[in-house]
């Protein structure tokens, strides 16, 4: 066997040069970069690789925080419908676990990303080394371990031969649209370094086919039937639907059989909202026509979607005592949920195969005119929360105004990207999408600080494309640091931050669940009560920006916003647009979630307000 003398570090790199996935007959790289921090831990091993071979073929990107990296690969693979990846390497010790946060959030939206956190050595004879954590129950023990039950694929590499089963079970992983997620590699610090008698045809070109897979052809015909009976039908579209790239596949299958369609916040832009059958967004997020049929929907046909709390509303969505699912999914595990009727598969590939079962039924008239009926209802609720009547009370702008006017600004080649705090609330029920591309979400696991690393991976992926990281001032105090690194690779993003002085989507419930302001505004302590209830905290967000290198513009009304987006439109430099807006809210809830407040209290308010809800949860439902 012919074998080439290599080190571990550079045999990683020339593998990971070669991995392809392909689908429909179309190849694509599968790792297309790799974001690193250095220490001591990877420096001299992989980071001395990425330098001496990596080329082209593998580019090198500087990231200035190890779990925003991650999320730019999530972004990434999101953006590529998991059809490529980033790799993420740090050093040993806090560099690694800063990275445990994106490992979760790529685990649970279900999106390949490849992490190599450094590890400490296997050889133990320097132990312990700076950075390390000593587990007195076994030595084997590191920090690493913490990415275990974070990831779908696990392993520590603590021989260089190692890698030549652990490399190919991990990109088989990523490859693999019903079992991808994080994939993590801990690397041993003296390992990466050392050499070892490489196979040369482990070198060689790999190709990992992602085949449209189908169910039997006797759950086809059982969901078939189901169908046939339904009165009340509807569609819940997830992120799967983008993933397979199957929104045409949905749109034909909806307007052959008259089946409305909401989407979750992954499978926004599923269905545009301009179409005749489009509900727009469902669940807690969601708008009055989703919301209104699902309660009545007597069979719903959900497709690539995980069935969270905010798509049931805390399982209180779907009233309908003899209510049915149809479960289309390539996780088998996720098809199952709610009771439903399983068809494990590739969303597209599924979607015309039931097409072809039912061809020629179509939803009664009755729910056509239902249909047609909550589609009129749902734009008196829209128009009235984003161009609200009466001005708020300190003049600026409602959040839901921002939102209609960066919709009216952006166009079918423009992504927004948002995750946390009230802007998916809000953006989820009002956006009006011009294209299946221009709705970015990361609600899975709606992780603050994910909003400008992820439109950096977007503008990685899809360098065309016009993207804005949508994000609140409490998101960006957390993670704004990519900013440099957008600036510094010269790949424009554009931040739209609106400024509400606190963590605003949490103070809402705060109160909405009976309780006093506590911990959510962004105020000094008081010197009578010695709490945070001073005046708001001044924080100069648009000096911030400008030091990290954006061009930035500020905006206090309509007229100074569309300005400044248009403005930002025409640079060629990342741009940060500020937003102060009231706190307040004009936005009005369709779907109950489920938070309890306590139950035993001496404020009214929280006494009140457990009242109502041991009335909400009457309405649960369990479906089996």
């Amino acid at each position: 066997m012919k074998t080439v003398r290599i080190t571990t570090a550079a045999a990683i790199v020339r593998f990971l040069q070669a991995q392809y996935v392909r689908r429909d007959g179309v190849e694509h790289r599968l790792i297309n970069g790799v974001c690193g921090i250095f220490g001591h831990g990877n420096v001299a091993g992989l980071g001395q690789a990425l330098e001496e071979i990596g080329g082209t073929s593998l580019p090198y990107l500087q990231p200035k925080n190890e779990q925003a990296m991650v999320h730019t690969a999530i972004a990434y693979a999101k953006t590529r419908r998991r059809l490529g990846t980033l790799a993420c390497a740090t050093s040993v010790g806090p560099g690694a676990t800063n990275m445990v946060t994106g490992a979760a959030t790529a685990t649970v939206n279900r999106l390949p990303v490849l992490l190599f956190p450094s590890d400490v050595f296997a050889n133990r004879g320097p132990a312990p080394v700076l950075q390390q954590l000593e587990y007195p129950g076994s030595l084997e023990v590191s920090v690493n371990d913490c990415f275990r039950p974070v990831s779908r694929y696990w392993d520590r590499i603590q021989r260089p031969e190692q890698i030549l089963s652990a490399l190919p079970e991990a990109m088989r992983v990523l490859a693999s649209p019903a079992e991808t997620g994080a994939v993590t590699l801990a690397l041993p610090e003296d390992v990466q370094a050392e050499a070892f008698d490489c196979p040369a045809h482990f070198f060689e070109k790999r190709v990992y086919e992602i085949e449209r897979t189908l169910p039997t052809p006797e759950r086809l015909k059982e969901a078939a039937a189901l169908l046939r009976t339904a009165k009340r039908p509807l569609i819940v579209a997830g992120g799967g639907v983008h993933y397979s790239d199957a929104c045409a596949a949905l749109r034909t299958f909806a307007e052959a059989t008259g089946i409305p369609v909401a989407v979750t916040q992954a499978g926004k832009g599923a269905l545009l909202e301009s179409h005749a059958l489009a509900l727009g967004g469902v669940g807690v997020t969601g708008t009055l026509a989703a919301n209104r049929l699902a309660a009545e929907a007597d069979v719903v046909v959900v497709v690539g979607t995980r069935l969270s709390d905010f798509t049931t509303a805390s399982k209180t969505q779907f009233q309908n005592s003899e209510v049915r699912f149809v479960s289309i999914n390539v996780n088998a595990f996720d098809a199952a949920k709610h009771g439903a009727l399983p068809l494990v598969g590739d969303a597209r590939a599924v979607l015309q195969a039931l097409g072809r079962g039912i061809r020629g039924w179509k939803v009664p008239s009755t729910h056509q005119r239902a249909i047609a009926a909550a589609r009129r209802d749902w734009e008196t609720p829209w128009r009235e929360m984003t161009s609200p009547a009466r001005p708020s009370p300190d003049g600026l702008m409602y959040q839901s105004e921002v939102v209609r006017i960066l919709n009216e600004h952006i166009d079918a080649n423009s992504t927004v990207v948002h995750a946390s705090g009230g802007i998916p609330g809000d953006i989820h029920k009002l956006w009006r999408g011009k294209s299946e591309t221009d709705y970015h979400s990361e609600y899975g696991y709606s992780c603050m600080g994910y909003e400008i690393a992820g439109a950096l991976g977007v503008k990685l992926a899809a360098p065309e494309r016009e993207v804005y990281a949508f994000l609140g001032d409490g998101s960006y105090l957390m993670l704004n640091h990519e900013i440099v690194t957008a600036v510094q690779e010269g790949l424009k993003i554009t931040v739209v931050l609106n400024d509400n002085h606190g963590f605003g989507c949490i103070h809402n419930l705060q109160r909405a669940c009976g309780g006093r302001s506590f911990g959510n505004e962004f105020r000094k302590r008081a010197s009578g009560d010695h709490r945070l209830t001073g005046e708001p905290v001044p924080v100069d967000y648009a000096a911030n920006a400008r030091s990290l290198g954006a061009t930035v513009f500020t905006a206090h009304d309509e007229a100074s916003l569309k300005e400044a987006l248009a403005a930002a439109r025409e640079e060629s430099n990342t741009c940060f647009v500020y937003v102060p807006v009231t706190p307040g809210s004009v936005m009005q809830g369709f779907s109950w979630w489920d938070v309890p407040p306590a139950e035993i209290s001496s404020v009214p308010s929280v006494r009140a307000a457990r009242r109502s809800y041991e009335q909400a949860v009457r309405r649960r439902r369990f479906h089996y």
